[in-house]
This record gives C-alpha cells, sequence and structure tokens, in this order.
C-alpha cells in the first residue's frame, strides 16, 4: 500500500447513475476531467435511457467529492435531476488505473 494511500485513510468504490439532462451536454468529458483533477478512477458512460452511469473509486474524502459534483455541478449546460449511488463499499486496490469514457 503506498503511503498516499495510507495517509488519506480507506479506499471506497462506489457506482452511480445521474438523471436528468446530461446527455448531449459534454457530461461524460466534465465527469472525466473532475475525476482527473481529484484523483480518483475509474469510468463514466451514456446509457440508452438517456442517463449517465458509471462508477468511481479512490480515498473515501475524493470519491466524497465526486458525490457531491456528481449530484449538484455536473457539466455547464446539464440539469441533474436525481444521482443514485449503489454498492457503496470499501476496497482493498483500485481496480482501475486511470478514469475512462465507456461506449
Amino acid at each position: 500500500m503506498s503511503a498516499l494511500t495510507k495517509a488519506s485513510g480507506a479506499l471506497k468504490s462506489v457506482d452511480y447513475e445521474v438523471f436528468g439532462r446530461v446527455q448531449g451536454v459534454c457530461f461524460r468529458m466534465y465527469t472525466e476531467e473532475e475525476a482527473r483533477k481529484l484523483g480518483v478512477v475509474g469510468w463514466v458512460k451514456n446509457t440508452s435511457k438517456g442517463t449517465v452511469t458509471g462508477q468511481v473509486q479512490g480515498p473515501e474524502d475524493k470519491v466524497n467529492a465526486m458525490k457531491s459534483w456528481l449530484s449538484k455541478v455536473g457539466s455547464p449546460s446539464s440539469r441533474i435531476d436525481r444521482t443514485n449511488f449503489s454498492n457503496e463499499k470499501e476496497i482493498s486496490k483500485l481496480d482501475f488505473s486511470g478514469f475512462s469514457t465507456r461506449y
């Protein structure tokens, strides 16, 4: 375990789905940008039902910051109606090396 991981406490993983006007408004691009800024890993993708879904992993405080961004901020022209978080759990190591957009 790296010193970075130890210093910031437990690693968390959480799945998310964002509802509202989140497709066609660069939501995935901004999500990827925000994740990289915060230093969390995972992925984001559009769903066939007009939502955006994905997974975030990283130190608990950074995952919480990303959850807040996904619930309240989003991309400049998006409108977030609600965000569902599920499968939140503590993990021993990260499953991803970066943050990517899936298709």
